[in-house]
């Protein structure tokens, strides 16, 4: 389990301008993170109020530049992740898509990326990932490693959401959508419990199929318990007839919607459900005044999830994750095709619909 050691951490430690701060406790933080041009809601303090109630085994540290009015003009939040499977490391910001420093100028870069290898080495631990989208210019190449694998999607919106469809692949999406709304689908917003708990038994059902261990119900629980009652997100299901065939779960931020969380009953595809759901999701935005629409990450290797995402008229960038240290042999992440996440695409697709919330919930204890 991670132990918080700020409280040990004298100033000066991380150099004679950074200060750590507790951003449930500093009421500055959020209107920082809402005027920063990279601020995200997984830079929230709400973020970490998550974090710290479904995962015992990390710690934050926000690192911080002020000025001389003690406003906040820089920041590098990071965690500390214990475990005894995966290894300790240092990562900004765990579970998140979108998770850039919060800096504009270089020199604050360089100022934060050396504290950062500071408390790495004042809590012993040896591996560092800082992640990034738009800031990425700003890590030092020599200092990190820069693993590219990852990949962004991202869909320019306007106020004439069939200016965007137009932009849509033909046969594979504006057909497809046609499709769907000859079908007699539903659009339902979530506001209850149930209709979460509806949503997260298909998504678990979704994971199995791809392989992977499903998000814990009490993350997904607690992020809809935080963030909805402030419409930062959204729950959207498709229903036909009563039977609830595809959900996603959104999140809303300035002037983004961002794609989180799908799930969809594969035996139900001829009808387009997920089409149906991206097609409201997008008009709803453009309607509502948000200018981009995120489809999330994907492992460039996924060449299937590439080609859709792309075929809504996405562009596609990269999500470095910068390395420390710089070892490429050894710092790069393992790929999809490694032994260990074969063995667990195995267990997952296996795994007895019962026991899958148990996997889940030990697996995500290991991550971050």
């Amino acid at each position: 389990m991670a132990v918080n050691h700020s409280r040990n951490l004298g100033e000066g430690d991380l150099g004679t301008c950074v200060s750590i701060i507790d951003p449930l406790r500093n009421h500055r933080w959020d209107r920082f993170v809402h005027q920063h041009p990279y601020g995200w809601i997984t830079h929230l303090s709400g973020w970490k109020r998550v974090l710290d109630k479904n995962f015992p085994h990390m710690t934050g540290y926000y690192l911080v530049l002020k000025d001389r009015c003690e406003a906040i003009r820089a920041a590098l939040p990071v965690y500390a992740v214990e475990s005894w499977l995966t290894g300790r490391r240092l990562v900004s910001i765990p579970f998140a898509t979108l998770s850039d420093p919060l800096v504009t100028d270089p020199a604050d870069m360089e100022i934060l990326s050396g504290a950062v290898l500071r408390l790495a080495e004042r809590l012993a631990i040896s591996r560092v990932e800082i992640r990034t989208s738009a800031a990425s210019h700003l890590l030092d190449r020599d200092r990190f490693h820069a693993d590219c694998l990852r990949k962004h999607h991202s869909l320019a919106l306007c106020d004439d959401p069939e200016q965007v469809r137009r932009r849509f692949h033909r046969s594979c999406v504006r057909q497809r959508i046609a499709r769907a709304e000859r079908c007699d689908l539903s659009l339902i917003r979530g506001k209850r419990e149930t209709d979460l708990r509806e949503f997260y038994l298909l998504h678990r059902v979704t994971r199995k199929r791809k392989g992977l261990p499903p998000h814990p119900y009490q993350l997904v629980k607690t992020l809809w318990q935080t963030f909805a009652p402030q419409g930062l997100v959204e729950l959207l299901l498709c229903r036909k007839g009563n039977e609830t065939v595809a959900g996603l779960l959104l999140f809303k931020y300035k002037s983004r919607v961002s794609i989180e969380y799908s799930a969809v009953n594969a035996l139900h595809n001829d009808s387009s459900p997920v089409h149906f759901l991206f097609w409201n999701a997008i008009r709803d935005a453009c309607l509502a005044g948000y200018r981009v629409l995120d489809f999330g990450q994907t492992s460039e290797r996924n060449k299937s999830l590439m080609e859709f995402k792309s075929h809504w008229g996405a562009e596609v960038s990269d999500l470095p994750h910068f390395l420390y240290p710089n070892d490429p042999a050894h710092s790069t992440p393992a790929g999809d095709e490694t032994i260990a996440k074969k063995l667990l695409q195995f267990v997952c697709n296996k795994a007895p619909d019962t026991a899958l919330s148990y996997l889940g919930e030990f697996c995500y204890r290991h991550l971050g």
